[in-house]
């Protein structure tokens, strides 16, 4: 799922994620062998934790009418000097459940 607001504050975030059943309760994890090139690596966890917070906050929408037991992992990530901010990673990770929810929906043929 890709972010991108250009304006005098920008946004930018770039995350692909997996959702997996889980046995209960809502688990967010990065991939082993996720690597992230971006200068100030130790912003990346706050990154991360924002992305899965906007993921939780969106399964957990009463009107989806949905009891959350789910896994999510982080496969890839991107961020940018420029743009990069836990709020771009937090509406990433709505924008990601919001996708899944969707695709959830849909019937399979």
């Amino acid at each position: 799922m890709l972010h991108r607001k250009q304006n005098c504050a920008p946004h930018f975030a770039e995350i692909e994620v997996d959702f997996e059943p889980a046995g209960e309760g809502f688990v967010f994890e990065a991939a082993q062998e996720l690597t992230v090139d971006y200068e100030r690596a130790e912003d990346l966890p706050l990154f991360f934790t924002a992305a899965a917070m906007g993921i939780e906050e969106q399964l957990n929408l009463p009107e989806h009418n949905v009891v959350i037991a789910t896994r999510v992992v982080l496969r890839r990530a991107r961020a940018d000097t420029f743009g990069s901010h836990e709020l771009a990673f937090k509406i990433a990770g709505h924008l990601a459940a919001r996708k899944a929810l969707e695709r959830a929906k849909c019937p399979r043929g």
